[in-house]
C-alpha cells in the first residue's frame, strides 16, 4: 500500500512528526492550509516531507496570531507574509491601545472605589472618539474664554489643545477621565470664567494687578522658599516678601484675582492639562498660593 512507503506519511505519521494532534492537522487540511498531497486506496489521506515543513509554517504564522484564511493565502501566493503581517501589527496595535485604556480605567476604578455608574461613565469618556473629546474641550474653552478682550489670551487659546495620545500612558487617561468630568462641571466653568474675568484687561486701562500670578512661577517659587525657611503669612517677613513680589500694585486686586483662582481649582486643572500632555509638571503649588493669600489679607488688616 502507499501508506507504507516511508516517504509516504499518513495523518497519524504526520502528527507524530510535528507534535500536533490528528483532529488540529484534519482540521488544517480540510481548510487548505496542508492539503494531502495523495489518498491511498482506502481513501485516507497521505502527506510527504514537503507537507511537514508546510506544516511547521503554518503553526508559525497560526502563532502569530494569523488566522487560517490568512494563512491558505500566504501559502497560494495570493499575499505575502510581509503584507499580511503589517495589517496583524496595525491590528495589534489598535488591541493593545484598547487594552491598556481598558487597564488604566479599571486602575481609576479601583483607585477610587468607583461604583457601576461612575465605571460606565468613565469608560464612555475614556472611549470617545477625538472628535467628541475635541468637542468637549473646544464647548469649555467658548463658554470660559469666549469673548475676553485679550490678544495675549485669544492667542494663546487658539493654539492651546488639549488632547488624549493614540497611545496614552495609564496617568493619562486617568488624567483625562478627571479633566473631562471637570470641565463637564457647570459649578467650575462659571468660577473659572469668574477668574479669567478679574485677570483680563479693561479696554483702555493696563493688566490687572495679580493677573501674571498663575502663570508666573517664579512667584510660585519665591513663596515655597519662604515657607521652607519658616515664614509665617501673618508675620512681618511676609510684608518683605509681598512688597519684593508687587511692589506698590494694588493688594486688593492681586488678592482678589488671588482668591478666585483658589476657590476656581485653577492650580489643580493646570496639572490635569499637563498630565494629560504627558509633560512634567511642576509641583502642585496649592499650598503656596493659600500662604500667599492668607498673607495678602494679614498685609491688608495692618
Amino acid at each position: 500500500m502507499n501508506d507504507e512507503r516511508p516517504d509516504v506519511l499518513t495523518i497519524g505519521r504526520l502528527a507524530h512528526r510535528t507534535g500536533l494532534s490528528v483532529r488540529t492537522l484534519r482540521f488544517w487540511s480540510d481548510e487548505g492550509a496542508v492539503p494531502p498531497v495523495a489518498r491511498s486506496a482506502g481513501g485516507y489521506r497521505l502527506y510527504d516531507a514537503e507537507s511537514v515543513a508546510r506544516v511547521e509554517l503554518v503553526r508559525i504564522l497560526r502563532e502569530l496570531g494569523l488566522g487560517l484564511d490568512d494563512v491558505c493565502r500566504v501559502l497560494s501566493g495570493r499575499t505575502t507574509v510581509a503584507e499580511i503581517a503589517e495589517a496583524h501589527v496595525a491590528a495589534l496595535d489598535a488591541q493593545i491601545r484598547s487594552l491598556k485604556v481598558s487597564r488604566a480605567v479599571l486602575s481609576t476604578v479601583a483607585k477610587r472605589g468607583s461604583t457601576v455608574e461612575e465605571t460606565a461613565l468613565m469608560n464612555r469618556l475614556v472611549r470617545l472618539s477625538a472628535a467628541e473629546r475635541k468637542q468637549i474641550i473646544d464647548e469649555f474653552k467658548e463658554e470660559v474664554f469666549g469673548g475676553l478682550d485679550d490678544p495675549r489670551l485669544r492667542d494663546r487659546m487658539r493654539t492651546f489643545s488639549i488632547e488624549l495620545p493614540d497611545d496614552p500612558t495609564p496617568e493619562q487617561v486617568d488624567a483625562w477621565i478627571e479633566l473631562a468630568e471637570l470641565v463637564r462641571d457647570p459649578g467650575f466653568r462659571t468660577r473659572l470664567r469668574t477668574w479669567m474675568e478679574l485677570n483680563t484687561p479693561v479696554p483702555g486701562r493696563g493688566r490687572p494687578a495679580g493677573a501674571s500670578i498663575w502663570w508666573a512661577r517664579q512667584v510660585v517659587q519665591t513663596v515655597a522658599e519662604v515657607r521652607k525657611g519658616g515664614v509665617a503669612p501673618e508675620g512681618p517677613a511676609a510684608a518683605e516678601v509681598l512688597s519684593e513680589l508687587f511692589g506698590d500694585a494694588d493688594r486688593a486686586a492681586v488678592l482678589r484675582s488671588l482668591e478666585a483662582g483658589i476657590e476656581a481649582g485653577a492650580e489643580h486643572y493646570r496639572r490635569l492639562v499637563a498630565r494629560m500632555r504627558g509633560q512634567d509638571s511642576s509641583p502642585d503649588a496649592t499650598e503656596e498660593l493659600e500662604w500667599l493669600a492668607r498673607a495678602l489679607r494679614a498685609a491688608s488688616q495692618t
